[in-house]
């Protein structure tokens, strides 16, 4: 098993910047590719961008390219997330994932395990 925990949400203005962790424990030698998933009210969870741990190859979605960059530490087991530039639109619980086989990174239903998510909300 693999235990994921987000953190780093929280309440920004419009322009600003936040940086979100996923700590990874337990089974992390198992895990292939991780993403961040993010879901906004009424809306169905969407792709933001995803990291293959093979050659470090990452995709973004295109409502985030030049603003957000997935990284991983792993030292500390860590992935992490850096979004810049936050607009409104980005408001949504973010969740991070793992995945076991990393053949499709951009789909959600592939992923093995699920952090619980953390709150992004930006305002104007």
């Amino acid at each position: 098993q693999v235990q994921l925990v987000e953190s780093g949400g929280g309440l920004v203005q419009a322009g600003d910047s936040l940086r979100l962790s996923c700590a990874v424990s337990g089974r992390t030698f198992t895990i292939l590719g991780m993403g961040w998933f993010r879901q906004a009210p009424g809306k169905e969870r969407e792709f933001v961008a995803a990291i293959r741990r093979a050659d470090g190859n990452r995709y973004y979605a295109d409502s985030v390219k030049g603003r957000f960059t997935i990284s991983r530490d792993n030292a500390k087991n860590t992935l992490l997330m850096q979004m810049n530039t936050l607009k409104t639109e980005d408001t949504a619980v973010y969740y991070c994932a793992a995945d076991r086989t990393a053949v499709t990174l951009t789909t959600s239903r592939v992923y093995d395990y699920w952090g619980k998510g953390t709150q992004v909300t930006v305002s104007s």
